[in-house]
């Protein structure tokens, strides 16, 4: 006996019809599931089924979405591979900042901006040759977390690099990594261990730190005639150009990200990452974070105002 299967399901451009030849017996695991109702109607010669599918949320995101793996076949090796590659992607341009700083190539304020800006973007590039997982966030969270170690060492004079120094301090005095650039790097660390690649909110931080706080000293700097009234170590076009980097960097990241199925992009996280820069760039005018510093303050105002809009 043949068996005409109707699948009515709430969910557009889903529903379809089949002829299946097989018993109905072979339907039953499918018919007793409880996100499905089944009615049928015989006649002599032919059975026919109405199943209709229970309507059910779509999630954000995917759990588990692909990856660009660069050995699909061995995941753990693939995220070693993965973790080498980010690794030496990372110091390769912190060298290179570093001979800039130590050839005097850029004003010293500026290499260190550059530093600022490039090392958590080319980062994140990376993110989609891990797995999808735990294993793969901390694997990637490692190289910066290196990085801590590094600055720990650095700026306690346990350890001297003054090429490294130069590149990342104002002054040149070893002990500002304890500061600042221990800050960035335990920022990035902890968003990739804690967010990862699916959440908006891990975009927001590192972009509105990297892109938003490094775009705003160099604006700043150049074209930062007229000061913020309230602070007058800022300026209009300062945080005009951070909310700008920010915003745009964030929108960047989240087409990058989506293209790997890690998050679907929307009007909704667009507006939320419009929110978070402007947010982000208010904080960072604030004479708080001049006592502070913006590399704290930044990216604890993207986690804080992120997590109530996405």
């Amino acid at each position: 006996m043949a068996a005409n299967v109707y699948i009515f399901s709430p969910i557009r451009s889903s529903s379809f019809r089949f002829d299946v030849l097989f018993p109905k017996s072979h339907l039953q695991p499918i018919f007793n599931s409880p996100s499905c109702s089944l009615s049928v109607a015989r006649s002599s010669t032919t059975t026919s089924f109405g199943l209709r599918l229970s309507a059910t949320r779509l999630p954000n995101r995917d759990p588990k979405p692909p990856a660009a793996l660069m050995l699909p076949a061995n995941p753990v090796a693939s995220d070693i591979f993965a973790a080498g590659l980010s690794g030496c992607i990372a110091l390769s341009l912190l060298r290179l900042w570093a001979e800039t700083a130590n050839r005097r190539i850029f004003d010293q304020k500026l290499n260190r901006k550059l530093v600022h800006i490039s090392v958590g973007l080319a980062f994140m590039l990376c993110w989609p040759l891990f797995s999808p997982g735990r294993r793969g966030a901390i694997l990637a969270a490692l190289i910066p977390g290196i990085n801590i170690i590094q600055m720990l060492l650095l700026g306690l004079g346990i350890m001297k690099d003054e090429a490294i120094v130069k590149s990342m301090s104002r002054n040149g005095d070893y002990r500002e990594l304890l500061k600042g650039p221990l800050y960035y790097a335990a920022t990035i660390t902890l968003t990739c261990m804690i967010y990862w690649r699916t959440s908006p909110i891990t975009i927001a931080a590192i972009c509105n730190l990297c892109a938003g706080d490094g775009l705003a000293d160099i604006i700043g700097r150049r074209f930062g005639s007229h000061k913020i009234p309230y602070n007058k170590n800022k300026s209009v076009a300062g945080s005009v150009a951070m909310a700008s980097a920010g915003f745009l960097a964030s929108l960047g990241y989240m087409h990058y990200f989506s293209s790997f199925g890690f998050l679907q992009k929307s009007s909704e996280m667009v507006m939320g990452f419009l929110v978070v820069s402007l947010a982000s760039a208010l904080v960072e005018s604030l004479p708080i974070s001049t006592e502070l510093d913006d590399n704290l303050t930044v990216p604890l105002t993207s986690i804080l105002v992120g997590t109530l809009v996405f």
